[in-house]
């Protein structure tokens, strides 16, 4: 019977050792790498060719979704799975779009990820009941408004650029290291700031850093 190769990407040496032995204990799926961050990973990922990505979107500095993207334009036939502690209503959709096959939370049980494995290779897409119920009805258009009334449910109506620089702000970086990061001039950022503002109601800087560290440490 054929092995699936996996590459895990996650840049907690201990969670990804855990997860590694996890999967080797499958008989029909074996870890050939792991990647700290995502020079490493599409480095690996020339080298060892595998089928599978397992990325976390969390990776310090870096951002999950642009990694997605760019894995899936290198291996376009490269199968990911998110794992992450970012809540799947604010990234699940994102990184489906990013080119990703599936996301489960890092709380889940170990048979869970198993499962999760087993159904993105077989071609299908992994999501929880409750974000595939959601997605259902927001594209059926019969979505009703069910998150919380607080700061994190308007996250969502952020962009993808945006909330890159949103998670960023709240690890800290101030706008001429975002740009810098970003390859971006600091006006645009500013300019994504005020933007950012605006759909969160925040009333200053101030407030929107504030939030974006509640928000990344949550």
């Amino acid at each position: 019977m054929p092995v699936t190769k996996v590459l895990i990407v996650e840049d907690h040496p201990l969670f990804s050792k855990g997860l590694s032995q996890l999967i080797d204990a499958q008989t029909t799926f074996k870890v050939v790498g792991e990647a700290e961050n995502g020079a490493r990973a599409m480095a690996l990922l020339g080298e060892l060719r595998p089928e599978l990505a397992i990325v976390d979107l969390n990776l310090g500095d870096e951002d999950g979704l642009t990694l997605i993207a760019d894995l899936k334009a290198a291996a376009p036939e490269l199968v990911v799975l998110v794992l992450s502690m970012h809540d799947e209503r604010y990234y699940a959709e994102r990184a489906l779009r990013a080119g990703a096959r599936g996301y489960i939370q890092k709380e889940e049980a170990g048979n869970k990820v198993i499962d999760a494995i087993k159904t993105v290779m077989s071609g299908k897409i992994w999501l929880s009941d409750t974000e595939r119920e959601r997605l259902f009805d927001y594209m059926s258009g019969t979505s009703l408004i069910r998150e919380n009334k607080d700061w994190f449910a308007s996250v969502s109506k952020l962009s993808d650029r945006q909330l890159q620089i949103f998670t960023l702000i709240g690890k800290g970086l101030g706008t001429v290291a975002i740009a810098e990061k970003l390859n971006l001039s600091s006006k645009t950022i500013d300019a994504h700031k005020e933007h950012i503002k605006l759909k969160l109601h925040c009333g200053s800087s101030q407030e929107l850093r504030q939030l974006a560290i509640e928000w990344t440490n949550k």
